[in-house]
Parts: structure tokens; C-alpha cells; sequence
């Protein structure tokens, strides 16, 4: 096990490259720099040549990032042009917000999902199991930003139960967690429906009724562990694009997080903020997806040994 997660984790190095040059190229091939939000109108090119030097900005780009990939490589994520401020403080300021977020969000959707998955399995072909998938096929399709004004305009402006927006109390983070949740439910409940019923199929369920089991007990202690494998290593990789989700939601909701600093600072051009953000957005999907193939190697020996 040891060796198969040294290969997985090798194999992320060059993934990081990659994702780190194209971050910084997209970056700085959209028109403006940081400059313009520093330099009062009107200022003398001299002052702007001046500025762009001070930061480094006049230098090549090879040269620009390979000075930001070093200084990332020993942990040093930069200063905010604009804010003047370590970029590591913000990061640490706002991202704690966001995984907390995205935390309660991916336990809902886990929970939920799977319950439903599991009552659909159960139904299988009958008006419940059509009337559950339905639903939640219904709940994915909703773009997250449309179903977060939905849901402010319902719970908080008609019947005042949660705040509009902010992050001062608890209540405040039900709404952002059910708009992110919901995507995520119809993913998981689809999900553990079809590998129970695929599990059910299997001889050593035909072998377990044969014993005298009770339907009940053979597909919750039996049919539902083996058909939890492939939802682990779903809910692992949803890590990553949760905490993606939850940077729309941050705006719309006027949340504190990484989403609400990765806007604020791609409006103001800050380029290290931005690319320390994104930064934090890739490794956070990266690490979902090695996460996820360490725990379904771990659940099921024959991926391991696929590897090998």
C-alpha cells in the first residue's frame, strides 16, 4: 500500500507543473495589470515603468514564473500588489471559511445522497424509485448561483428563517450548504443506485438469501458495504470541486472565503492573489482525486494490484 500511494503521489508532481503554468499564463494574458489600481489618473509613464519594475512585472514571463514557482516551492505565495499584504495571511484568512463550507456541504450531499440512493435501490423500477431520481436529476440540473437566489428569495426574504447574507451566525450557513449540497446529492444518490443494484446481482447475494438472511439485512449490512466503494472514491474527488463550487456561492451569498478573495483580487488584476488562490483551488481537486484512489485501493486490494 505504501509503494502504490508514493506512485500516486509522484505521479501528481508533473500534474502540479502543468496546472501552475497554465494558471500563470491565463493570468497574465488577460488584458490590464495590477498597476492601473495603484496609479492615480493621469500619472507619467515614468511612474508606471517605475512601478511595473518594482514588482517585477517588466520582465519576461519565463523569467516572472520561474521566480514565483521558487518562491512557491519554499512556501512563500507572495505580497498582494493592491492589499500590500502577505498573500499567505489572506489565504489563511478566507480559507477557512470556505472549508467549512464546502465541509458541511459535502457531508450533506454524502448523507442525503446515499439515503436516497439507497431507498431507490430498494424500489428499484417502481413509482418511489422514479419519483427519487427524478428529483434529484431535477436538483443537478439547477445552475448553483440561480438555485442560491431561489433559495434567498424563498427562506430569507419571504419567510425571514436565515440571513441574506454574511457569516456572523450558524443559521447563515444553511442556505450556501443546501445550494452546494444539492449537486453534489443527485451525483451520490445515482451513484450507490446503481452499484447496489449491480452488487444484488451478485452470486454471493443469491448465496446469502440462500442462508435465510432477510432482504433488509442482506442489502444494508451486505449489498450497501460492497456498494459504498465506488461512492467513497466519488465522494473523495468531489472534495476538490466543492470547494471549486463554493466560489460562486461566496458571491452570491456575500460570504467570507477564497471565493469572495479570488474575485475581489481578479477585478483588481492582483496577480499573486489570484494564482495563489487557483493554486489552492487545483491542489484542492488533486489531493480529492489521490484521496480517492488511497481509499479505494485501500477498500479493494485488485486496484493496487493493477499497479503494481
Amino acid at each position: 500500500m505504501l509503494a502504490y500511494a508514493l506512485r500516486r503521489v509522484l505521479m501528481l508532481v508533473p500534474v502540479f507543473l502543468a496546472v501552475s503554468v497554465v494558471i500563470f499564463l491565463i493570468l497574465h494574458f488577460i488584458p490590464g495589470d495590477p498597476i492601473d489600481n495603484l496609479l492615480k489618473v493621469g500619472a507619467p509613464p515614468e511612474q508606471r515603468a517605475e512601478m511595473m519594475a518594482r514588482y517585477g512585472l517588466d520582465r519576461p514571463l519565463p523569467v516572472q514564473y520561474a521566480i514565483w514557482l521558487g518562491k512557491l516551492m519554499t512556501g512563500d505565495l507572495g505580497t498582494a500588489i493592491v492589499a500590500r499584504r502577505p498573500v499567505a495571511d489572506l489565504i489563511a484568512q478566507a480559507l477557512p471559511h470556505s472549508l467549512l463550507l464546502g465541509g458541511l456541504a459535502l457531508a450533506f450531499s454524502s448523507l442525503v445522497g446515499i439515503m436516497l440512493g439507497v431507498i431507490a435501490a430498494l424500489q428499484k423500477d417502481r413509482l418511489l424509485d422514479r419519483l427519487v431520481m427524478g428529483g434529484v436529476l431535477f436538483g443537478s440540473m439547477l445552475p448553483s448561483f440561480w438555485l442560491g437566489l431561489l433559495l434567498i428569495l424563498a427562506f430569507s426574504v419571504g419567510l425571514g428563517w436565515f440571513p441574506v447574507s454574511g457569516a456572523r451566525t450558524w443559521s447563515s450557513l444553511v442556505l450556501p450548504v443546501l445550494t452546494i449540497g444539492f449537486g453534489g446529492t443527485a451525483l451520490v444518490a445515482r451513484i450507490t443506485r446503481i452499484s447496489m443494484i449491480d452488487i444484488a446481482s451478485r452470486d454471493f447475494v443469491l448465496l446469502l438469501h440462500a442462508k435465510g438472511l432477510s432482504p433488509f439485512e442482506i442489502q444494508i449490512r451486505h449489498v450497501l458495504r460492497h456498494a459504498l466503494i465506488p461512492v467513497v472514491t466519488i465522494l473523495a474527488l468531489r472534495i476538490g470541486w466543492i470547494l471549486g463550487g463554493a466560489v460562486t456561492v461566496e458571491v452570491v451569498f456575500a460570504r467570507p472565503g477564497l471565493g469572495t478573495l479570488l474575485i475581489k483580487a481578479l477585478s483588481q488584476h492582483d496577480y499573486p492573489v489570484v494564482q495563489a488562490s487557483l493554486l489552492m483551488l487545483a491542489m484542492a481537486v488533486m489531493l480529492g482525486t489521490l484521496l480517492g484512489d488511497l481509499l479505494q485501493a485501500a477498500m479493494d486490494p485488485r486496484v493496487r494490484g493493477a499497479l503494481a
